[in-house]
């Protein structure tokens, strides 16, 4: 069955995106999903989102990791597909939807590439030795280290989602370098197995971590970079709970097409 597809990136984080109102995806396991998101022989992708009709929202977000399998919330695949419901007409400038984590809200630009997304509150980070360890929709570890820029990424990331901690349920690893105006952020994200250019849910895991390892309060804004671009991240923290957390950043259109599945 021949299916139109649309590809959109956020800093680099980058989504196949499905129109499935008519509901003509049928997901019946990983093969398909696993084919698409290849870098090879499909498509290629960070992961591949649904967007479907939901009862008293504007719409739902499904949402499928690289390796095939149903995946937590994505936050620059929230803000993407924000961006693409903008682009079919079903939103103006607000929207109300529904993803695996719950309601969201997020406002997007007039021009529509600029997405700002609310973000589930936050009111437990643990500590696993001197990292920190939370959920922001999906599952977070965040190390702070010095010369972020020339780390192994791949293979100090791959170690701690698959020790045996983490192993089982899977983890997506942050590293962080505070670098004074801002915060550099690299990623190895479970479902991907890999280094992602950006991860939304992890740099506002890392903003909030940062936030209360430099025990600051009040409203905080905090400017981060990715590998593949810029993000900010903006809260409300008291000391101890963290709310009106909102992930912004840009959201692309790349291109459009059709395929087999």
């Amino acid at each position: 069955m021949k299916i139109h597809f649309f590809k959109y990136q956020g800093a680099g984080n980058d989504f196949i995106l499905i129109d499935n109102r008519n509901q003509s995806f049928k997901y019946t396991g990983n093969n398909t999903v696993l084919q698409l998101c290849n870098r090879r022989f499909g498509i290629g992708a960070d992961g591949l989102m649904l967007l479907q009709n939901r009862e008293g929202y504007d719409f739902e977000m499904i949402y499928f990791n690289a390796d095939g399998n149903p995946s937590s919330m994505c936050g620059n695949g929230g803000r993407c597909i924000v961006a693409f419901a903008r682009h079919l007409g079903i939103i103006d400038t607000e929207t109300n939807f529904l993803a695996v984590d719950g309601p969201h809200y997020a406002k997007i630009s007039a021009e529509g590439n600029w997405v700002d997304l609310q973000m589930i509150d936050i009111d437990v980070i643990k500590n696993d030795g001197d990292a920190y360890v939370l959920n922001t929709g999906s599952p977070h570890y965040v190390q702070r280290v010095s010369g972020l820029k020339d780390l192994d990424v791949y293979q100090e990331g791959k170690a701690i989602r698959n020790n045996s901690t983490y192993k089982k349920e899977g983890i997506n690893v942050n590293f962080v370098e505070d670098q004074g105006d801002h915060l550099f952020v690299r990623t190895f994200e479970r479902g991907v197995e890999d280094e992602t250019y950006a991860c939304g849910t992890g740099v506002t895991a890392v903003a909030l971590s940062m936030a209360q390892h430099k025990h600051q309060q009040g409203h905080i804004e905090t400017p981060v970079k990715v590998l593949g671009g810029d993000l900010k991240i903006q809260f409300d923290y008291n000391g101890s709970q963290f709310r009106n957390i909102f992930l912004c950043g840009p959201a692309e259109q790349v291109f459009q097409g059709d395929t087999e599945v």
